[in-house]
């Protein structure tokens, strides 16, 4: 496997915010392209990621699964700057990466073994959407960090609501001035800690789409997307049941 990606400061910071949820992960490198499915060790949150064939100036691959430390590759994707271009390729029991702008650099990254299968998307039925600003979303999941650790995403009335409440309150809503809603009137809870590590990539983009309710169910997993240009970077996350209202 070599691939050379010439913009690699995105790659470095999608990287940055998959390592608070996850400390190793399977780059699959396939005909599409550079993918990761990867599950936390609490199994409440899944990441995807997909970095299409064509985003890389150089794309010389053959179905390989390589397994990687992101605190090691985390560190040395921080050593690139703008202007800089990455030459990654499997070279006997690691995966070498040039970092190339005044200098050259190579660095070797151990390569592991993951156990278990290799992770996929799970497949789930949505009843409704809402897309907004990513600004917007980041700002809202601020506010509800300072007053609990979980809040409630609400298609009510034509509006999407996220409340929070713990021994204080609050409560954002917004119309579709401000968010296109569409689908059926539910609501489901999650932990605000992982939502606050999830829109670290709202800085990546200008909007972001989630799913969070099912016909059949209120308690419903999260799917957050964010579109990084041609990039997509999706987390799942698993509801907090309710116990009372």
């Amino acid at each position: 496997m070599k691939v050379k990606l010439d913009h690699p400061k995105i790659l470095s910071d999608i990287v940055g915010i998959i390592s608070e949820l996850v400390l190793e992960v399977r780059f699959r490198f396939d005909a599409s392209g550079m993918n990761v499915v990867a599950i936390d060790p609490a199994n409440v949150a899944l990441t995807a990621l997909n970095i299409p064939a064509s985003s890389f100036s150089q794309y010389e691959v053959n179905n390989e699964n390589i397994g990687i430390s992101l605190e090691s590759l985390k560190a040395v994707l921080r050593r690139t700057k703008v202007g800089s271009s990455i030459v990654m390729q499997t070279e006997e029991n690691n995966l070498k990466i040039e970092i190339n702008d005044k200098i050259k650099r190579t660095f070797r990254i151990a390569l592991i073994d993951i156990e278990g299968e290799q992770k996929e998307i799970p497949s789930l039925e949505f009843s409704n959407e809402v897309e907004m600003s990513a600004v917007d979303f980041s700002e809202a999941i601020e506010d509800c960090k300072i007053v609990a650790d979980s809040c409630r995403f609400e298609i009510k009335g034509g509006m999407f609501v996220i409340e929070a409440s713990g021994l204080n309150s609050v409560k954002l809503e917004f119309s579709n001035d401000e968010a296109k809603i569409s689908g059926e009137e539910k609501k489901s809870k999650y932990s605000l800690e992982y939502l606050q590590k999830f829109s670290r990539a709202c800085k990546l983009t200008d909007k972001v789409k989630m799913n969070f309710s099912s016909k059949n169910e209120t308690d419903y997993p999260l799917r957050l997307e964010f579109i990084i240009g041609r990039i997509g970077l999706i987390f799942i996350l698993a509801p907090r049941v309710e116990t009372e209202d």
